[in-house]
């Protein structure tokens, strides 16, 4: 059983969903990154998504693109993020660890190559947010030959037809985004319509997750309250990095306060 069957399985019979929460791998550096991913568990994320360093995030909104320019700006690499993950994977053994990240990211290094090196370091599912599913053929057989899941979007206004193929192909989990546009706080999250929830259970879909503007407590609740398996909020958290970047220590107690906010929120009355 994977990581992510096991997780969303024991937090059904708890009465729970599941909170995710997303940075950037090297922001603000290696050192702190660390750190933070760290605390974003012991503060009770079930599960992490990570980002790598890119210099044309695309799906981003302003937030998350500047933490891959700090990133980036300490000369941070593919190799330097997954070691990184390593050490995380090798003090938390049981939780899920996914990568959102660029097609060109993978190319740079190889299809089986890099999806080899993800698996080497721990990695659970990789969601390659510029490849269409009619596309994702070769970053698929890569991902299987490794052991790696990999994770589909399904977009708000998605076609029947493209909503069928993403439940067949989706592995782990289904980002199901809450709104069209960039990643961001800045604009908030539309719940999803229950029927396409109910769709995706329909079509025997790996369990929906929603993202995209998810920034409060209430927020996940609705998520949850809606038929999601989980939440994943990223902008926030990474905008509260981006608040303490001169103080490691407060930046730790605020990603603490935040995250268990964010999970308390995801239990079931």
């Amino acid at each position: 059983m994977s990581r992510y069957s096991k997780l969303f399985n024991e937090l059904k019979a708890a009465k729970q969903g599941a909170f995710i929460p997303f940075v950037t791998v090297g922001d603000p550096s290696l050192e702190r990154s660390h750190e933070i991913i760290r605390q974003l568990i012991l503060s009770g994320a079930d599960a992490l998504e990570l980002g790598l360093p890119f210099s044309d995030p695309i799906a981003d909104g302003p937030t998350i693109q500047k933490a891959n320019i700090r990133a980036l700006e300490h000369k941070i690499t593919t190799q330097d993020c997954l070691d990184i993950i390593r050490k995380v994977r090798d003090e938390f053994p049981d939780t899920p660890i996914g990568l959102l990240l660029y097609s060109n990211l993978v190319m740079a290094k190889g299809l089986s190559s890099f999806y080899q090196s993800c698996a080497e370091a721990g990695v659970d599912s990789v969601l390659v947010a510029d490849v269409p599913v009619r596309e994702s053929k070769p970053f698929r057989l890569a991902a299987k030959n490794a052991g790696i899941e990999a994770v589909f979007i399904v977009p708000p206004h998605v076609t029947d037809e493209t909503l069928r193929a993403i439940a067949s192909y989706s592995r782990g989990y289904t980002y199901l985004l809450s709104r069209a546009g960039v990643t961001g706080a800045e604009t908030k999250a539309n719940m999803p319509p229950e029927v396409m929830i109910n769709k995706l259970i329909e079509y025997k879909a790996a369990p929906p997750v929603l993202g995209f503007g998810i920034s409060s407590p209430e927020q996940v609740n609705e998520a949850i309250l809606s038929g999601a398996t989980g939440a994943i909020s990223g902008s926030a958290i990474v905008k509260i990095i981006e608040q303490n970047l001169n103080n490691q220590t407060e930046l730790l107690a605020a990603l603490a306060a935040f995250v268990s906010s964010m999970k308390n929120a995801t239990i079931k009355a």
